[in-house]
């Protein structure tokens, strides 16, 4: 019934084959559909195979489609197969629906650009490795979609390769996740020499078997899941490449650093979570990170200039709220605030993308303004999705999600409630940077340049698509059809979204989340909170949304009031606590010192690599000997002979005298 669901990455590993092969032969027109086109077949054929799951749910809730044997030594035999349960469902339905958007998007984003075809080729290969990594059977063939998603990040970000900036970004990218990706590789390793397989289901029922809770072996292997996590999902203490990501284009912000590969390591924490339930420190550790993530990346985006690191930042908080969600047990509800962030995170990066396009690629907010009267449409989607980002109606997306996480962070014990305290704060600070960003963007008077004392943040060079670029900025702000549909479409599933699990106490049904349950466990929820309690909860939440719009309004009306009347311009030093908070939390300057300096330091006292010079030793030693026997062959015959007889008178003498 279900043994076609290889052609769902299939369908753009396809397209990245054709692309790379014949994209510099194709017509843009021919290009965009097949980049476009693939991944819009393979959601159709997602959507067929999530319909048949539900529709003719298979014997223990899952199906697995063999391929062939991949490895076979000693008995460690993992395969390239397939699995669909309910959390592959929700998760190539993300992957595949979401992608499609922003793949149709890009088609007019991208339209003047050089590498068109090189873009969606990578583009391609991004969504086929993502989906080779959701839907993988064993941890092995998920390892090889995560590093394909791994690879591409690097291809995309860099994709303006031209400037040093952006390769210095992709690099970085590269190099901090590779942390992660290591971290990973030792726990694979450890897994299968302990328990013998890689195979999910197998590792769950071994695990359980041999390893007791809180032992060594459990701590040891969830610890290094959890370091490939935060590698991949950008959480603490491997969070600095996020930021520094956005240099690729707005697209590339939209799919791979919020929609999908940043919720990597959420999907293997909850794919791998009975081994994370046999290390209960581990899950706390999980805990910590999520609620440290909130706030920290959430404060650092109330100070940010550059848009799309306001978003950027905004990524890593709403990550942290689903590492909390799992470290207290919200397994379901970490999933659920996957799809919601998927929704309205993707919507304010292509939102914020036509905006860039429109001030001729200036990325500096303070260099904005007015822009809600220049093009009410992308305004008002904008709009949308920071009401769902910042869990406030209409909007259901954010709301659901946001407030079922802080429901089980308060029942889930006396550690819960501190969690969920800070859960509010984050949620107060998450209202502020959004709607500090919509109020200097959209509202206030046109400006011209960045405040005096600021540098405006670097415009590229690339060539904007025609009517979204330069000519855009001048005639007002307009997506066109091409954009604009898959601005539309992802506020309408920020609007209804949230319906998907909406709260009971509000009349709801949690369809998610109960379909999640057929693969998650339930969670381990104390008490089931009173309607009363869930009540008092929500309004909590909503007040502390609510209060952080006038808070931002303050915020910006004492940050550019000089600028709207035209007086003094604002100074251009910072307060120092400002500065520390746009340098996220000085981070990059403790690598810097840690790792960075002391190891640009050995390559400069290495600089001819002693390594090498072992070798380049070995090579001079055999030109001494060879200088050293060169002289044995002069073709001076007496020479030969007397050199014989020596050699016999030798030889005699060694054995007349041993």
């Amino acid at each position: 019934m279900l043994s076609w669901i290889w052609c769902i990455p299939a369908l753009p590993f396809a397209g990245f084959l054709v692309l790379a092969v014949f994209g510099g032969r194709l017509s843009r027109t021919l290009t965009a559909v097949i980049g476009a086109g693939s991944v819009g077949l393979s959601f159709l054929a997602a959507a067929a195979a999530s319909a048949l799951f539900v529709s003719y749910p298979p014997a223990g809730s899952s199906y697995t489609l063999l391929l062939w044997q991949w490895v076979n030594v000693t008995g460690f035999s993992p395969a390239i197969s397939f699995t669909l349960d309910s959390l592959s469902v929700v998760m190539i339905l993300v992957v595949t629906g979401v992608g499609f958007l922003i793949h149709l998007y890009s088609t007019r984003f991208m339209l003047d650009e050089e590498g068109y075809s090189r873009f969606f080729a990578y583009m391609n290969l991004f969504v086929g490795s993502m989906l080779i990594l959701v839907m993988a059977e064993n941890l092995l063939l998920l390892y090889l979609g995560w590093e394909g998603v791994g690879l591409c990040s690097y291809l995309l970000i860099g994709f303006w390769y031209t400037d040093p900036e952006n390769g210095r970004s992709a690099r970085k990218a590269f190099i901090v996740t590779r942390i992660g990706d290591v971290s990973l590789s030792i726990a694979l390793f450890i897994i299968a020499t302990t328990l013998g397989t890689l195979d999910v289901r197998e590792i769950a029922q071994k695990a359980a078997a041999m390893w007791p809770v809180g032992s060594a072996l459990a701590v040891a292997t969830a610890a290094l899941l959890l370091g490939g996590a935060v590698g991949k999902s950008a959480q603490l203490p491997l969070q600095t490449w996020l930021p520094d990501a956005m240099a690729g284009p707005s697209p590339v912000s939209a799919l791979i650093h919020a929609a999908t590969m940043v919720t990597a390591g959420v999907y293997l924490i909850a794919r791998t979570h009975v081994l994370f339930q046999l290390a209960p420190a581990v899950l706390l550790a999980v805990a910590v990170i999520g609620a440290a993530g909130i706030l920290i990346a959430g404060l650092s985006a109330t100070t940010q200039r550059n848009i799309k690191r306001i978003l950027a930042y905004s990524t890593m908080s709403q990550l942290g709220y689903m590492f909390l969600a799992l470290g207290v047990g919200a397994w379901s509800g970490a999933i659920f605030h996957l799809v919601t962030h998927a929704f309205f995170k993707s919507l304010l990066f292509l939102g914020a993308g036509v905006v860039i396009l429109a001030m001729n690629h200036e990325h500096d907010v303070f260099a904005m303004g007015g822009m809600a009267r220049k093009s009410p449409f992308t305004f008002w989607t904008f709009l949308i999705g920071a009401f769902a980002l910042a869990a406030i109606p209409p909007t259901t997306a954010g709301l659901s999600s946001k407030d079922l996480i802080l429901s089980q962070a308060w029942q889930s014990g006396s550690a819960g409630k501190v969690f969920w305290a800070l859960g509010i704060a984050g949620a107060f600070v998450t209202s502020v940077y959004i709607f500090r960003l919509v109020f200097i963007v959209f509202g206030g008077k046109p400006r011209a340049a960045a405040p005096a004392g600021h540098a405006a943040a670097p415009a590229h060079s690339h060539g904007a698509p025609a009517g979204t670029g330069a000519a855009a900025g001048r005639n007002g702000m307009q997506a066109g059809a091409v954009m604009g549909l898959p601005l539309f479409l992802l506020a309408v599933l920020c609007l209804v979204g949230g319906f998907l699990s909406f709260p009971q106490f509000l009349g709801g049904k949690p369809i998610l989340v109960g379909f999640l349950q057929m693969t998650l466990p339930q969670g381990a929820v104390a008490a089931e909170a009173s309607v009363q309690t869930e009540w008092m909860l929500s309004i909590i939440a909503e007040a502390a949304s609510l209060l952080g719009i006038p808070a931002a309004w303050l915020i910006v009306r004492m940050r550019v009031r000089a600028l709207e009347a035209g007086g003094a311009p604002v100074s251009a030093a910072e307060p120092a606590h400002v500065r520390f908070l746009q340098g996220g939390w000085g981070f990059d300057w403790l690598y810097d010192q840690v790792f960075v300096k002391p190891f640009m330091l050995l390559a400069k006292v290495n600089v001819r690599d002693v390594v090498d010079r072992v070798f380049d030793g070995v090579g001079g030693l055999n030109m001494l000997l060879s200088r050293g026997l060169r002289w044995t062959q002069n073709g001076r015959v007496r020479w030969y002979a007397a050199g014989a007889a020596a050699g016999a008178v030798l030889i005699v003498a060694a054995v007349v005298l041993l």
